[in-house]
């Protein structure tokens, strides 16, 4: 398992959008110039809603106490498990239940929105 320390991610957890605000993925995706990034849109509830644009590998890791939804936008997302790997295309979504080790890839520049409880840490616990 890698070190999430030793990788460029850049995750930001500041909350972008308050209520009542129209939510502007696209223009935040376009802007995205790192091949790891993930932004916090909005919160809902206990949770929160996350952008991510991604190329390349994430490092294994898990969630302990928190699902975590992964729905792609564009692009592909490949979510590999201990035992299959999961591939996602635009307009696809799963649930990473809690305690599951994965590894989300992307072949390509993927664009794709994250749900999560807003306790959750992204790099796993």
């Amino acid at each position: 398992m890698s070190d999430a320390t030793q990788h460029s991610y850049v995750t930001r957890l500041n909350v972008q959008y308050k209520p009542l605000e129209v939510i502007e993925e696209q223009e935040l995706a376009d802007a995205c110039q790192h091949p790891w990034y993930n932004q916090t849109l909005c919160e809902v509830n206990d949770s929160v809603v996350r952008l991510g644009v991604v190329e390349g590998e994430y490092h294994w890791h898990k969630h302990d106490a928190d699902d975590e939804f992964f729905y792609v936008v564009e692009g592909q997302l490949l979510i590999d498990l201990e035992d299959r790997t999961i591939s996602l295309a635009p307009r696809q979504g799963v649930v990473i239940p809690k305690g599951v080790m994965h590894r989300p890839r992307a072949p390509q520049r993927t664009v794709m929105l994250m749900v999560e409880t807003s306790a959750i840490v992204p790099t796993g616990d």
